[in-house]
């Protein structure tokens, strides 16, 4: 079962859950660099970590999961977040260049299912980053955190999961050395740096990137699911549609 999208605000609301929003926005920045005239994708709860690719994006939205719960992002401005089945996306194939997948396979019923429709709305030459917990993490047991919440990974068992999303592992780092507790958060910088140097396997979370197999033209008989619906324009809230 999903934790709530009020949980999920409320933990990034604290100490602690602003210097996980920076240590991992951190690494998507160095990442994917400059993000202008794309069309990016947030899917589970990537908000917090969208601010700064938006900036000079074409298009920003946010997918997040029935089970979850919407809320309107970002604040003050027009709503470009919407409610979503995770399994049947009510977007257009190959329509965005970046997806951003965080709190998003954790918890869901089918992580291989959610990969195989993020990867069918992502271009062909599109990057997909995904954000998962690190099974052998400090984070993985952390139940006042989000991230103690599913199932965590290992890097091998992401890589071979994208794979049979059909999409192809390109890279992947490390995030969130600092141990889930609220008085580590002041030093979250000093715990990110030394973390990577002296103790890596205990980081809590695996960011891996990810792109499209391009492969020759499917059989006739195959055919590519198609969204039922999609709205282009301002949408509120939990509406079905996709906003502009």
């Amino acid at each position: 079962m999903r934790q709530g999208v009020i949980e999920l605000r409320e933990f990034y609301a604290s100490p602690l859950g602003r210097a996980a929003r920076e240590m991992v926005s951190r690494k998507v920045s160095e990442t994917w660099g400059d993000a202008s005239g794309l069309d990016v994708l947030g899917l589970g709860y990537a908000t917090p970590f969208l601010d700064e690719v938006r900036a000079g994006a074409r298009r920003t939205v946010a997918a997040m999961p029935g089970a979850q719960g919407v809320e309107a992002w970002p604040l003050g401005e027009a709503n470009r977040a919407f409610l979503a089945d995770e399994m049947a996306l009510a977007l257009p194939n190959a329509l965005f260049d970046r997806i951003l997948a965080v709190h998003a396979l954790e918890e869901s019923d089918s992580p291989l299912e959610l990969l195989r429709e993020a990867a069918r709305v992502l271009a062909p030459s599109g990057r997909l980053i995904v954000a998962v917990v690190a099974r052998h993490g400090l984070w993985a047991d952390a139940e006042n955190s989000p991230f103690g919440h599913g199932r965590p990974f290992s890097r091998r068992q992401l890589e071979r999961l994208i794979r049979d999303a059909e999409l192809e592992p390109v890279g992947w780092t490390r995030a969130l050395y600092a141990p889930p507790l609220a008085w580590a958060s002041r030093w979250a910088e000093a715990f990110e740096q030394a973390g990577a140097l002296i103790w890596p396997t205990f980081a809590g979370l695996i960011l891996m990137e990810a792109m499209k197999k391009t492969f020759a033209l499917r059989p006739l008989t195959h055919r590519a699911r198609a969204p039922r619906r999609v709205v282009f324009g301002t949408a509120p809230a939990g509406a079905g549609g996709v906003p502009g």
